[in-house]
C-alpha cells in the first residue's frame, strides 16, 4: 500500500544516532500509482554525508515503456544544513504536482520488502505472490538481479575500479527459465554516480480497476532496487525503480 510520511517503515530509515559514522542511506517513500496503472511515482530523500544538506528527489515512471515521464525526475537539494527535510520534500511535492498530485495517486500492494540492512535474505531473488489472495489466484511471481561490472566513468576513475551495472530478469518460478529480460545495462548513467553494487529492495503490484471479467488491463509490477555508491563518509545508498505491465488476466 501507499506508504504515508507517519507510516514509514523503520527498515527504512537511518537512526540519527549513526548518521554521522554511516554513509547516507536515502528513505524510500513509494507514492502509488495513476489510477490507470499508467504512471508509478515514488520518492527518496535523506541528508547528504559530508555536506549534510537535506535532499529529496522524486521519479514518475511511465510504466509501459519503463521511462521516466515528461518532467522527472525532480531533485531538489537545500545547501543549508538547518533546514529540515520535509521542507525540501515538501519544494520536491510541490514540483511533482504538475505531473500529477499525490492525492490522485492510489495504492497499489507491497508484495516483498526487503530493507538494505536485511542480512538473511537473498539481495539478489524475489519471489512472491503478487496479490493478498489466499489461496492464491494468481502465479508467482519472481525477479533476480544479475550484477556486472563496466569500465568506471571518468568522475569514478581512481575512486573504484570498476562501475557496477546489472541485468534483471523475470523468471518462471516452476522451470527457472527467464520471461523476459526487464532491464539490461550496457552502460552506466551518471546518475548513479560511482555504483558499486545493488540489491531487489521491494516488488509492488497494481491491478487497475476493470470493468470487465476477465479484466482487460494489465497489472503492473513495479521492482525497487537499492543503489550501492561511494561514498563521503561510508557507501550511500539511493533508489531507481522498473516497470513492467503483465498479461492482462495474470
Amino acid at each position: 500500500m501507499k506508504m504515508k510520511r507517519s507510516l514509514i517503515p523503520a527498515a527504512f530509515v537511518v537512526l540519527s544516532s549513526n548518521a554521522a559514522i554511516a554513509g547516507d542511506f536515502s528513505t524510500l517513500n513509494v507514492l502509488g500509482f495513476s489510477e490507470d496503472g499508467s504512471i508509478f511515482a515514488f520518492e527518496e530523500y535523506g541528508v547528504q554525508d559530508g555536506s549534510g544538506f537535506p535532499y529529496a528527489n522524486r521519479f514518475y515512471i511511465d510504466t509501459a515503456t519503463d521511462s521516466f515521464v515528461s518532467g522527472s525526475p525532480i531533485r531538489k537539494r537545500i545547501d543549508d544544513e538547518t533546514v529540515s527535510v520535509d521542507d525540501v520534500r515538501d519544494m520536491a511535492a510541490q514540483s511533482g504536482s504538475a505531473i500529477i498530485a499525490d492525492n490522485d495517486l492510489v495504492d497499489g500492494y507491497t508484495a516483498g520488502l526487503n530493507s538494505v540492512t536485511e542480512l538473511s535474505a537473498d539481495p539478489y531473488r524475489m519471489a512472491v505472490n503478487p496479490r493478498p489472495v489466499m489461496p492464491p489466484i494468481d502465479s508467482v511471481i519472481e525477479f533476480r538481479l544479475e550484477e556486472q561490472q563496466f569500465l568506471p566513468s571518468e568522475t569514478c576513475a581512481g575512486v573504484t575500479d570498476s562501475s557496477a551495472g546489472f541485468t534483471l530478469t523475470q523468471i518462471a518460478t516452476q522451470t527457472g527459465q527467464t520471461v523476459k529480460v526487464l532491464h539490461k545495462d550496457e552502460s552506466v548513467p551518471a546518475s548513479r554516480a560511482c555504483p558499486t553494487g545493488y540489491r531487489i529492495g521491494g516488488v509492488y503490484t497494481y491491478y487497475p480497476p476493470s470493468a470487465d471479467y476477465p479484466p482487460t488491463t494489465e497489472p503492473v509490477y513495479v521492482v525497487t532496487i537499492a543503489v550501492k555508491s561511494f561514498g563521503f563518509e561510508g557507501p550511500d545508498y539511493r533508489w531507481m525503480a522498473v516497470t513492467t505491465r503483465a498479461e492482462a488476466g495474470n
